[in-house]
């Protein structure tokens, strides 16, 4: 019975452990992974791309670039710049702690005599609930012909290229 036990409880912590992988594709349910943009106007989108759990910033973030340079080259753009940009971890992801205490305590029997006891315990906590999801929302402004200078400039067909070949899931 014990081991069943064990078992039982080794395999619901490796359950909690796990995380479906974000695969690049558009988001098919509200506050699902996946990409969204929406038009503010001609050549400028908010473009957004929201990743499961576990996902990293940096790979989330390479969604929402790849899906702008689509974008920009869907709608006959050749660069686009990033205006605005943010990115938000939300949900827990704490780790886990551990807590001793003690304490102690003396009695008297009266005349059949006294003693007295010390105790100390130890406490662990695991977090096992979902690691933390990261998502990225980047407004971007299109641009044709020879793009401007900036660190925020970038070539949507070099985008497509490099990044575009990366898709594996995170």
């Amino acid at each position: 019975m014990k081991r069943l036990i064990v078992l039982a409880f080794f395999a619901a912590m490796l359950t909690a452990c796990t995380t479906a992988p974000t695969v690049y594709g558009p988001q098919t349910v509200a506050r699902g992974a996946g990409y969204s943009e929406y038009r503010l106007e001609d050549g400028r989108y908010r473009v957004t791309f929201q990743g499961n759990p576990g996902a990293s910033a940096n790979q989330i973030s390479d969604y929402v670039l790849l899906r702008s340079a689509e974008l920009a080259l869907r709608d006959g753009y050749d660069w686009f710049r990033v205006a605005d940009r943010l990115t938000q971890e939300t949900g827990s992801g704490g780790g886990s702690s551990l807590s001793i205490g003690g304490g102690g305590s003396n009695y008297d029997y009266g005349h059949h005599g006294h003693g007295s006891s010390v105790g100390l315990g130890v406490g662990t906590t695991f977090n096992l609930g979902p690691k933390p999801s990261v998502s990225s929302s980047m407004e971007v402004v299109f641009g044709r012909g020879q793009p401007p200078r900036g660190a925020d400039v970038y070539d949507a067909r070099s985008i497509v290229r490099t990044m575009g070949q990366g898709r594996a899931a995170v």
